[in-house]
């Protein structure tokens, strides 16, 4: 039987998807955020206008935390909270790339327990529950097994590779970028990768679901410093995320400046 907050997610990742591929791309609204904090669309606003609307209906007790409204501290005192990115790779969907994501979690007591992410014009849709392991339309993932670091192949800005970043030469790793941070830990946890790392500070929005499907899958994520990540904080970020097989993350952890 489907987890109900899982189930909730599915039908509400779908819908976002009819709304945000709804728009006619040569006629969006977009602009720039204040403070450099990047692009919004009205697509974002809309996708973000009705997830609010109707998660907040059928779980009136949970919190919420989404990139597109206005953060209250009335979601500290929920032990449940909805965290969303309505669409994270703004900027792709801009360029009418595919690579763009709906990332929705549900997390208790700092962990997700439910989450999907979906890329509609991928037609890919991958889902979690805490203990359920995690799915790619509907069937199972297993994260990558591999037990040794050095060819390794990881997800990551190229930026994350300069030498200050290590504590001696970066190792020898295969290198692969995509620009929505939703996508990549989803593509860790379907075993594409083997890991993925991000040093910058990271919001909680765009890494809770995909926290959820790599530990479904098998794998593991921690900050830069190799912290457990916890969610719905005051300061809703992270210190950077780094999800990897379960055997080269010690090591990789290690390697790390």
């Amino acid at each position: 039987m489907q987890d109900p907050d899982l189930e909730l997610l599915i039908k509400a990742a779908q819908s976002s998807g009819e709304i945000a591929t709804g728009f006619a791309m040569d006629r969006l609204k977009k602009w720039d955020k204040d403070e450099g904090a990047g692009p919004v669309t009205e697509a974002d606003l809309a996708v973000n206008a009705y997830l609010e609307d109707t998660l907040q209906a059928a779980r009136p007790d949970y919190g919420w935390l989404s990139e597109e409204t206005e953060d209250s501290e009335a979601r500290l005192k929920k032990s449940r909270a909805f965290v969303i990115d309505p669409i994270d790779g703004t900027r792709s969907f801009i360029e009418g790339s595919t690579t763009w994501a709906h990332s929705i979690a549900v997390v208790e007591d700092g962990r997700p327990i439910a989450a999907v992410v979906y890329l509609p014009l991928r037609q890919k849709l991958y889902s979690a529950a805490l203990g359920q392991g995690a799915t790619l339309n509907g069937k199972t993932i297993m994260a990558s097994r591999r037990s040794k670091l050095e060819g390794s192949e990881l997800l990551a800005a190229r930026p994350a590779f300069e030498p200050h970043h290590w504590k001696s030469a970066p190792p020898d790793l295969k290198r692969a970028y995509r620009p929505s941070l939703a996508y990549r830990l989803a593509l860790v946890a379907e075993g594409r990768y083997d890991g993925m790392l991000t040093l910058r500070r990271s919001w909680e929005w765009d890494i809770a679901a995909g926290a959820l499907l790599i530990t479904e899958a098998g794998a593991q994520v921690t900050d830069r410093k190799g912290a457990d990540l916890r969610f719905n904080k005051s300061d809703p970020a992270s210190n950077g995320v780094v999800a990897s097989s379960a055997n080269i993350h010690a090591e990789l952890i290690k390697a790390l400046a």
